[in-house]
């Protein structure tokens, strides 16, 4: 028998609880049981006024900012919408059925504010760090550094020449917030000013990023995502942004490990890498300053572009044991002796190829 047509009534009562509504596998639950923000307001206190209404609870901006990470909403109004409409994401947010969200533009504001100038979200990441730690997820004795492309939200129409862009003749009073920023970090090593290298193009509504062609394809504005990570089980234990050059990834490498050492304590064994991280100068500090083995390909540079010879342009001469110079000089292996005093390691022989004069 057909039953009788299902129509919504308004009930004068609910008995509705969103705990039995989340089911016991789902993701929210797990992260729910290692996520602490209890000191989220602690943290934020002296960036608060002590009169007017009062404000968003910050922790629950952090709990649908985690939402939108974990769940691939990239878009604040749709959070917003998200969070709005599920029951697991109200229940993770501590939200009840009645409760109202927040407006999207409560992110933008606290991110630009009090979220910047707090550095929170770099305190929120460092304490989940710390927690992998007590977890004993972090070992410690490998690292891993990479750096991802994020595109940047700008235009090449809106973009010139860098000579006809004199970024330090610019008024920082007259000057955006993203425009401000880059001429603070003008002479920041870490952030790429110590490259050589100038662009071709340069962003006015955002002159720190950086036009690469890096992927192999159409170029684009875009920024460097440096990641550390731990090797034991793919912990990211630092990350940094900077702009996408060798030499501001480099130095966002060496900015992680010494606040990593700092902040943690935690300092590796050994480091892998690629090769745009296999400059000689960086493996020395690795080697020798830092005393971390370097696993990174040497950056090649046999091939010379400063009117020097490159290393294709030497011709081995395999009867007389010896390297003709393309300037008609012949080049003779002698042999010396190197010892490690610090390890009294047995003495060992190397050769050198030195120039004997002209043939």
């Amino acid at each position: 028998m057909m039953g009788p047509r299902q129509e919504a009534q308004a009930a004068l009562f609910y008995e509705f609880s969103l705990e039995d509504h989340v089911p016991h596998n789902h993701l929210v639950r797990s992260i729910d049981r290692f996520v602490d923000l209890t000191s989220v307001r602690a943290h934020l206190a002296d960036f608060y006024s002590h009169t007017g209404r009062p404000s968003i609870d910050p922790e629950l901006l952090i709990r649908m900012l985690l939402v939108g990470y974990c769940f691939g909403i990239r878009s604040e109004r749709r959070l917003c919408e998200e969070v709005h409409l599920n029951l697991a994401y109200r229940w993770f947010c501590r939200l009840d059925l009645t409760d109202r969200i927040p407006d999207h533009s409560s992110f933008s504001k606290n991110r630009h504010g009090r979220f910047r100038e707090s550095d929170l979200l770099r305190h929120v990441f460092e304490a989940t760090v710390a927690r992998c730690m007590e977890e004993g997820l972090v070992g410690g004795q490998g690292f891993a550094v990479d750096a991802s492309l994020i595109s940047a939200d700008v235009q090449k129409q809106n973009s010139s020449n860098p000579e006809d862009w004199a970024a330090r003749e610019i008024d920082p009073k007259d000057a955006p917030r993203a425009v401000r920023e880059y001429l603070d970090t003008l002479d920041d090593e870490a952030f790429g000013a110590a490259t050589s290298a100038k662009p071709k193009f340069t962003a006015h509504a955002d002159p720190a990023s950086q036009w690469t062609a890096a992927r192999k394809g159409p170029a684009f504005f875009a920024y460097s995502d440096n990641y550390l990570i731990d090797t034991d089980h793919g912990i990211i234990v630092d990350v940094d942004a900077s702009r996408s050059n060798k030499t501001a990834e480099v130095g966002a490498m060496r900015k992680m490990l010494d606040r990593t050492e700092e902040r943690f304590g935690v300092k590796p064994d050994w480091i892998a890498a690629d090769t745009a991280y296999g400059s000689s100068d960086n493996l020395v500090w690795l080697a020798l300053k830092r005393q971390i083995l370097p696993f990174i390909p040497v950056f090649d540079k046999g091939e010379r572009t400063d009117g020097t010879f490159s290393r294709s342009d030497f011709t081995w001469d395999d009867e007389n044991d010896r390297y003709i110079c393309p300037g008609g000089k012949e080049m003779r292996h002698t042999w010396r002796t190197y010892s490690d005093p610090k390890r009294n390691a047995p003495v060992w022989k190397s050769r050198n190829y030195r120039t004997m004069g002209r043939v």
